[in-house]
């Protein structure tokens, strides 16, 4: 797990990232994670042999973790926003973005509002629409907003996460790093803003890519985890048919991949597809 650092955002406030510098002149992942995760919950799997090949980049998005804590309601073109702001002031170029799960739609928006920025994308774990029926995305979104705080019973509800950590897995208080990936994933959902992330989960059911997805002109690889049950496989799969030229990918596994020994030989191998087919937009 590489150490991290707080950066300042001009205008937009102060987050986290991890950062492994990998071989010089090498292209650069911008990493996503998913929704209650942070940056290294995410991604501390793959961390090492991604930095074989690439500068790798890990920040901690809007109320999770050590990313930006703001009274503003949670917007996922925020957290798009956020990534560009880091892109500039770390002086990247144009990035690979790696979305995972929530992650996929801030890697959408980040092309979409940011496309010089953006030279391929590789999307895990993520969906067209990350709730799949109408009638479920106004179901889950009400529970999100009712947990975000627009009732006595959601601002309970927004409590509790963090006491519920607390009780079951307390961070160690000797000022050292955490001595187990229980203790330390504890620490990290500590940190969240329980609001945000309410407000997160209520963005991601809102989220629909379908009117402008079909123009993305960047070289795109979609990781389909085929046993999700979570985000549906064939969700994913019709991302990957909508975005052209994308290629698909499968691994056996659910919506948990990202913890499992197992995730980065496939990561890197689309990773590294999509850094030999990046250059020249697709539609130029």
């Amino acid at each position: 797990m590489p150490l991290g650092r707080r950066v300042g955002l001009p205008g937009r406030g102060v987050t986290f990232m991890r950062e492994l510098e990998g071989p010089p002149g090498a292209p650069t992942l911008m990493l996503l994670h998913g929704w209650l995760a942070s940056g290294g919950m995410n991604w501390f799997r793959v961390f090492e042999p991604l930095s074989e090949h690439f500068r790798v980049i890990a920040p901690d998005l809007r109320g999770h973790g050590r990313g930006i804590h703001s009274r503003r309601h949670f917007r996922l073109a925020d957290c798009a926003d956020d990534t560009a702001a880091l892109c500039d002031v770390l002086g990247t170029g144009p990035v690979i973005a790696v979305g995972y799960s929530m992650g996929g739609p801030v890697a959408q928006l980040l092309w979409k509002r940011h496309r010089d920025l953006v030279d391929g994308l590789v999307l895990v774990a993520t969906g067209l629409s990350m709730v799949p029926t109408q009638n479920q995305r106004t179901a889950f979104t009400t529970i999100m907003a009712v947990a975000a705080g627009t009732s006595r019973v959601g601002g309970l509800l927004t409590r509790l996460p963090s006491s519920w950590v607390r009780s079951r897995a307390p961070v160690s208080t000797n000022g050292k790093r955490p001595d187990s990936i229980q203790r330390w994933a504890a620490a990290e959902m500590r940190r969240h803003n329980w609001r945000m992330i309410m407000e997160a989960g209520r963005a991601v059911g809102r989220f629909d890519a379908g009117d402008w997805l079909g123009e993305i002109d960047v070289s795109t690889a979609v990781l389909v985890t085929a046993r999700d049950k979570g985000i549906p496989p064939e969700s994913q799969e019709q991302l990957a048919r909508i975005i052209p030229y994308a290629t698909t990918h499968y691994v056996d596994d659910g919506h948990t991949l990202c913890t499992n020994g197992g995730f980065a030989e496939p990561l890197l191998e689309v990773c590294l597809e999509v850094a030999g087919t990046r250059g020249p937009r697709l539609h130029s």
